[in-house]
């Protein structure tokens, strides 16, 4: 515990006292180096355009702009720009690489509890789908409280691990706590024992509320997780040594709500997935905007992949594994 203090209160700096800024150096890119108009600059920030114009000015004032761009976040946004060119991407936010893993987490999950606030603040009712994980829970926690009852959040996948066990701070369930959202999460198991167990599972009411909520989503977000010896399937037990072996046998190169998949970013065939009671799968053909929150060189192979195979059109991740995305070519 005593080595996570300095990191969170580097993290709680950082979010108190320099949002403001990065969002202002943010506008500023856009606008004096991305060369948009300030209402381009209002619609990628989802502000308005008086709001983005005095953005822009604070980063003027706060000289932010010379005769480069004097900011952490450009280098950040440059690598941004260029995965969206290289993989499609429709979103994707590359924050600073702290100096360890917990205070790269909390970037990451400032950012994207940001993304979140963005949807929770909309009047009109929003239905967003959330995945599980270390990323995902941590950008629950980074929610500020807001009242949004009309908005409805809902889990893409189950919420039990093996032998009953609960899945630590479910993220739909702390997100609905701090939003009042109506919320909907998915009390089985994420990988079924066998696939009877599975197909019974799907024919209760929840995972028929599930499938009917995915096709009103406007944004998944999920983590993306790796596959090997270390990876939290594993260690939650969701597999067993000989399944984790065989998955990757069969060139498993991640997986996404208990979804695995190959380098191209295909689902494979195979026990595991014929196994798992999650919509993922499903989501891949809907028109919701599918987000990834994820870091770290053990991941890089997996976030690839699913962007490769366009598992997921959006991105969350820290510059160091940015880059590192981008060097594989």
């Amino acid at each position: 515990m005593a080595d996570k203090s300095p990191d969170r209160s580097m993290v709680d700096t950082r979010s108190r006292q320099g949002l403001r800024l990065e969002q202002a150096a943010r506008a500023a890119w856009l606008y004096y180096v991305g060369r948009h108009t300030q209402d381009e600059v209002a619609s990628q920030l989802n502000i308005s355009r008086q709001a983005a114009q005095r953005l822009i000015s604070l980063a003027l004032s706060e000289r932010l702009i010379k005769f480069r761009f004097d900011h952490e976040v450009g280098p950040c946004m440059e690598a941004g720009d260029a995965l969206s060119r290289r993989f499609g991407l429709s979103v994707c936010e590359v924050v600073p690489t702290m100096g360890s893993h917990a205070a790269t987490l909390g970037s990451i999950a400032i950012a994207g509890a940001q993304f979140i606030e963005k949807w929770l603040s909309q009047r009109t009712p929003v239905v967003l789908g959330l995945g599980t994980g270390r990323a995902l829970r941590a950008i629950a926690n980074e929610l500020s409280p807001v009242a949004a009852p009309q908005h409805k959040v809902f889990s893409l996948c189950g919420s039990i691990l093996p032998m009953g066990r609960a899945i630590a701070l479910d993220p739909v369930l702390r997100v609905a706590e701090l939003s009042g959202a109506q919320c909907f999460s998915l009390p089985c198991p994420v990988i079924a024992a066998t696939v009877e167990e599975r197909e019974v599972l799907q024919k209760q009411q929840p995972y028929a509320t599930m499938r009917a909520l995915l096709p009103q989503a406007r944004c998944l977000l999920v983590g993306v997780g790796s596959i090997d010896w270390k990876c939290a399937l594993h260690n939650d037990g969701c597999v067993s040594d000989l399944e984790l072996a065989s998955l990757i046998e069969d060139g498993a190169a991640g997986e996404i709500c208990g979804w695995s998949f190959n380098a191209a970013g295909k689902l494979l065939g195979g026990p595991v997935n014929e196994r798992v009671v999650g919509i993922w799968e499903h989501a891949l053909s809907t028109q919701a905007l599918r987000i990834g929150a994820a870091f770290g060189a053990k991941k890089v192979t997996a976030i690839r992949a699913a962007m490769v195979g366009q598992m997921i059109d959006g991105l969350i991740t820290d510059e160091a594994t940015a880059q590192a995305l981008l060097a594989e070519g």
